[in-house]
C-alpha cells in the first residue's frame, strides 16, 4: 500500500491544481482604473469616495484612435490562470450624455500604436446602456443612463461583428492592456475581466466574486392593472422608450417626454417628425387612457429656425404647429398650451423660440402672450380642456399666488379649464405638508382643477448612492398631500424606471431587471386601498376605447358615478341617451357617420363631455 502513496498524492496535487485554475477563471480580474500608467491628459479626481479616471477637456479625436501617448492608460494585468476572458467596466457618462459616452480599449493585449486605427476598439453610445442593480447579469447592452455609475460589458458593445475577447496563454499570465481617451466627461472606476462563457452581475463585479455557468433568474414582471384602475383620478406615466416597460402594469394615462415639443417633431422647417409623438397618442388610444399633449408653447427645445423670422411670420407658424397638431390628434385630452411662463417663455435664442413678441409679448396684462397663445389654441382645439403648466408653484406662497395670476386672466377669457402643476422633487422636498395643501388651495381657489403633471420624488442618500428608505419615506410625506387634494383630479409621475431623467437622484420606482423598490410597493398599496371622494362626472376618470371608433363598437371605462351618457352631434342634437345603474364599464354601438361627435356625462346634475371621433 505505501508504494500506491506518491501516486495518490500526486493526483491530490493534480486535483487541487486544477481546481485552483477553475477558481482563477471563474474568479474576475479586477484593476482599479487610477492603477495603471496614466498619460499626461489624465487625471484620478476622487468623488463621493470613488476614486476614478477621466481625461481632461480637449477637442474630441475625431479619427478612431487616441491621437496622442497622453491619452492612453497603460495596465499590467496578471491573471490567475489561463482562458478566455471579456472585458467588463464600471464607468460614468457625464451630462453631456451623447457627447461624453465613448472612449477606445486595446484590439488584444500588448503596447498599442496611439495613432493607428486598427489597433483600437472604439465603444460609443454608452449613454444610454450598462446595469446598475446587483443581481442583473452584466450581459448585452442593458439600459442605465446617463449620470450614474453603472457595468457596462465592453466585448458585447464594441464595433465588432462578434463579441471582442482577449485570450491568455498558459505560459503568459501577465498581459499589458491599454484604454485610450475620445470624448471628455467619460470617467471609468474599473476595468475588470471576466471568464468567456459566465455569467457576471453587478454584485459579482462589484466585490471581486465568481461568475457563474447559468444566468441570473428573468426579470420581474409585474402583472397589473394599472394601480389607479376603478379610481376616479388617474395615475399617469410618461412616454419615452426607456419608461414604456410594463407600462400598463401600472399607469392609466400617458403624456410624451420629448417627442410632443415643438423642436422635436419640426426641427428642420416643414419637416414634421410624427413617430414618437403619434407612439404616444396610440398607447393612450389604443388603452382607453387619456392623453396629455406636451406642448404647444414654451422657451425650451423650440425649433432654432424660427428665431430669426419677422415677427409676422414666425406667428403663421405658430399658427400651422397648432393646426397641424389638431388635424393629426383630434382626441387629446388634456393640451398643454404653454409650459413654464413664469420661468422659461420663449423670449431666449437657442431653442428657445424667441417668439414672445409676435405673441404680444407682455402687453398691458403682463401676460398677453399667453393669452394669444390659448386664444390660439381655443381656435384649433374647441373641444380639448386647455391646461397652463409650470414648476415650483406649489412650494411659496408668492409663487403659487403669481402663477393664480396668470390663471384667472385667462379664466376670465374662458380660455383655461386644468391647471397643471409639476411637482418636481426639488419644490417639494423639505417643504412642509401644511406649506403645500396651502398653496394647493390658493391654487384652487380659481375653480378648475388641479393636475400633478410632472411628479418626481428622489430616493438616493448624502453618498448619492441609492437608498429605498429615503425615497418611501418622502412618498409617504409628500404623494398622499397630491393625491387626496380635492381639486387635483390626476397625477402623473415623469418617469418610473432607470432612464428617469432625475435617475442620478434616484427617482426611479423600479431597478434595472424590474424589481420595485420599496416605495413602488408602498404606493400600489396605498393607491389601491386608499378611498377617495366621490368624484364628479369628469373626463379625467371615464376612458373611451377605443377612440377613434371604426367599428361602431366602443367601450366606456371607470363609469361607476354616472347615471346617464347622452351622444349628440356637433350642432348639439340629441342621437341616444344611455342611462346607467352604477356601472364600471359600458359597451356601446352606434351605427353613425364619420365625423365628430360628443359624449354628455351625467352624474345627476353635472354634466361634462368626452369627444367621440367615428371613422
Amino acid at each position: 500500500m505505501s508504494k500506491h502513496r506518491p501516486i495518490l498524492l500526486s493526483a491530490a496535487v493534480l486535483l487541487l491544481a486544477s481546481a485552483a485554475t477553475v477558481r482563477g477563471q471563474n474568479t474576475p480580474v479586477v484593476q482599479q482604473a487610477e492603477a495603471g500608467t496614466l498619460g499626461a491628459d489624465w487625471t484620478s479626481p476622487t468623488q463621493a469616495g470613488v476614486q476614478y479616471v477621466s481625461v481632461v477637456p480637449t477637442a474630441t479625436i475625431a479619427s478612431q484612435n487616441p491621437g496622442t501617448a497622453a491619452r492612453v492608460i497603460t495596465y499590467s494585468v496578471t491573471f490567475l490562470g489561463a482562458g478566455t476572458y471579456d472585458l467588463y467596466a464600471r464607468v460614468r457618462v457625464g451630462a453631456a450624455a451623447a457627447n461624453d459616452d465613448s472612449f477606445y480599449y486595446g484590439n488584444g493585449f500588448g503596447t498599442k500604436s496611439p495613432t493607428d486605427d486598427n489597433d483600437w476598439i472604439t465603444i460609443n453610445q454608452v449613454a444610454g446602456v450598462g446595469y446598475t442593480t446587483g443581481s442583473q447579469a452584466v450581459d448585452g447592452a442593458g439600459s442605465a443612463q446617463s449620470g450614474v455609475w453603472k457595468w457596462v460589458n465592453m466585448s458585447k458593445i464594441g464595433g465588432a461583428e462578434t463579441p471582442i475577447s482577449f485570450t491568455v496563454p498558459a505560459n503568459s499570465l501577465t498581459q499589458t492592456f491599454q484604454l485610450g481617451a475620445r470624448e471628455d466627461g467619460f470617467d471609468i472606476d474599473k476595468v475588470v475581466f471576466g471568464a468567456t462563457g459566465l455569467y457576471f452581475t453587478v454584485t459579482n463585479l462589484d466585490n471581486g466574486q465568481q461568475g457563474s455557468v447559468n444566468p441570473p433568474p428573468p426579470p420581474f414582471t409585474p402583472v397589473g392593472p394599472p394601480m389607479a384602475t376603478g379610481k376616479p383620478k388617474f395615475l399617469g406615466g410618461v412616454y419615452s422608450t426607456p419608461q414604456l416597460p410594463n407600462f400598463t402594469a401600472y399607469w392609466n394615462q400617458v403624456v410624451p417626454e420629448n417627442a410632443g415639443k415643438w423642436g422635436s417633431v419640426e426641427a428642420t422647417r416643414d419637416v414634421m417628425n410624427w413617430t414618437e409623438l403619434d407612439a404616444a397618442y396610440n398607447l393612450a388610444r389604443t388603452n382607453g387612457y387619456p392623453f396629455r399633449m406636451h406642448v404647444l408653447t414654451w422657451g425650451s427645445q423650440q425649433p432654432t429656425w424660427i428665431e430669426t423670422l419677422p415677427a409676422a411670420e414666425q406667428l403663421a407658424e405658430i399658427r400651422q404647429w397648432y393646426a397641424a397638431v389638431a388635424q393629426r390628434y383630434p382626441t387629446i385630452d388634456f393640451l398643454e398650451v404653454v409650459n413654464e411662463p413664469t420661468h422659461q417663455p420663449p423670449n431666449t435664442t437657442g431653442g428657445g423660440g424667441n417668439y414672445i413678441n409676435a405673441l404680444g409679448g407682455s402687453g398691458t396684462t403682463g401676460w398677453d402672450w399667453v393669452i394669444t397663445s390659448f386664444q390660439l389654441a381655443r381656435q384649433y382645439f374647441p373641444t380639448t380642456k386647455l391646461m397652463l403648466n409650470d414648476y415650483s408653484v406649489e412650494n411659496t406662497a408668492a409663487s403659487a399666488q403669481r402663477y393664480l395670476d396668470i390663471v384667472n386672466l385667462l379664466k376670465a377669457r374662458n380660455l383655461i379649464d386644468a391647471v397643471g402643476i409639476q411637482g418636481h422633487a426639488f419644490s417639494t422636498r423639505g417643504l412642509p405638508v401644511a406649506n403645500l395643501t396651502t398653496n394647493l388651495n390658493t391654487l384652487a381657489s380659481a375653480g378648475l382643477p388641479l393636475y400633478i403633471t410632472e411628479l418626481d420624488i428622489d430616493g438616493v442618500n448624502a453618498q448619492s448612492q441609492l437608498d429605498d428608505q429615503v425615497q418611501l419615506t418622502e412618498y409617504q410625506r409628500v404623494f398622499p398631500a397630491f393625491w387626496e387634494h380635492p381639486a387635483v383630479k390626476g397625477v402623473t409621475l415623469w418617469g418610473y424606471r432607470p432612464g428617469h431623467w432625475r435617475t442620478a437622484q434616484g427617482a426611479q420606482l423600479v431597478n434595472e431587471d424590474n424589481t420595485e423598490r420599496t416605495a413602488m410597493v408602498w404606493l400600489k398599496n396605498y393607491v389601491k386601498t386608499t378611498v377617495l371622494g366621490t368624484a364628479k362626472a369628469d373626463n379625467a376618470a371615464v376612458s373611451l376605447c377605443p377612440n377613434p371608433v371604426t367599428s361602431g363598437y366602443f367601450t366606456l371605462k371607470g363609469t361607476d358615478n354616472l347615471t346617464t351618457i347622452r351622444v349628440v352631434d356637433i350642432r348639439g342634437q340629441l342621437l341616444r341617451e344611455i342611462a346607467l345603474r352604477n356601472q364600471a364599464s359600458v359597451d356601446v354601438k352606434l351605427d353613425l357617420r364619420p365625423g365628430m361627435y360628443v359624449l354628455q356625462l351625467l352624474d345627476g346634475k353635472t354634466i361634462s363631455s368626452k369627444k367621440l371621433v367615428v371613422e
